[in-house]
């Protein structure tokens, strides 16, 4: 894909989640292409399960699960996604867990790293990938939740535990000063300690936003957690208080 397909399939994701739903011709007319081209991007863009394409019209994908939320600040999560890319070496096995940049650092792994293995708990994360012929993934077993598609409980934890990796890569949806980085699900923040006792590192994947909201969970306290991967608009009495814990804060443009 060029980078003015990239630019536009970023353009196309901002609009149809800025206006929720919108005619084809009225999108063509928009990023001033023609409708055939418009459908290659729609084809792509629908192929990923991050919109929806249909009786000539374009919707955001569905709210209850994590295709909506790739299609929410994509540029910035992308950006992240890549610096994380950064972190990681050729020929490595690293561990992702769920969450939106995640899956995008696991297709950018995918597409720019060499003989790179993903170890997840994300059914999502291996359906996103899978039409990469390069991809390899274990996917780890457990419960089911359907929701955020991941594999969590008692099964997940003694599949991981045949594993050990360098890095652990992990979404947030919440910050919290006295319990660290938080998940809005319990089963989930569990799966994620689990994985963490297998890894040398974990480094958060998050948006600046998240650092005002406190989620229901804390999964790790802060002297599990190596890194930090957010944008630029982190509040700085929030960074201050990573980096004096020995936290790396890496920051991208937003």
């Amino acid at each position: 894909m060029t980078d003015k397909q990239a630019k536009r399939q970023k353009k196309i994701l901002e609009t149809v989640t800025r206006e929720n739903r919108i005619e084809v011709a009225c999108l063509a007319e928009m990023m001033q292409v023609s409708r055939v081209t418009l459908r290659k991007d729609l084809d792509r863009l629908e192929e990923k399960g991050i919109i929806r394409h249909e009786k000539g019209q374009v919707f955001p994908g569905s709210s209850d699960d994590i295709n909506n939320r790739l299609t929410y600040h994509y540029d910035t999560k992308q950006k992240i996604a890549r610096r994380a890319r950064e972190l990681v070496e050729d020929g490595e096995t690293v561990m992702i867990e769920s969450g939106s940049c995640c899956a995008l650092l696991a297709e950018d792994l995918t597409l720019n790293k060499r003989e790179i293995r993903i170890i997840t708990n994300s059914a999502f994360i291996a359906a996103y990938i899978r039409r990469l012929p390069q991809a390899k993934i274990v996917l780890l077993g457990g419960d089911y939740q359907n929701d955020a598609q991941v594999m969590v409980g008692p099964v997940m934890r003694l599949c991981v535990q045949g594993f050990t990796v360098d890095k652990l890569f992990v979404g947030a949806d919440g910050f919290s000063e006295t319990s660290g980085f938080t998940g809005k699900d319990h089963l989930r923040s569990e799966a994620v300690r689990d994985m963490a006792k297998q890894a040398s590192r974990v480094i958060i994947l998050t948006e600046s936003e998240k650092f005002a909201r406190q989620g229901l969970a804390p999964f790790l306290p802060f002297g599990g957690i190596s890194a930090v991967i957010t944008d630029n608009a982190i509040p700085p009495d929030k960074e201050r208080f990573l980096t004096e814990r020995g936290i790396g804060v890496y920051k991208i443009e937003k």
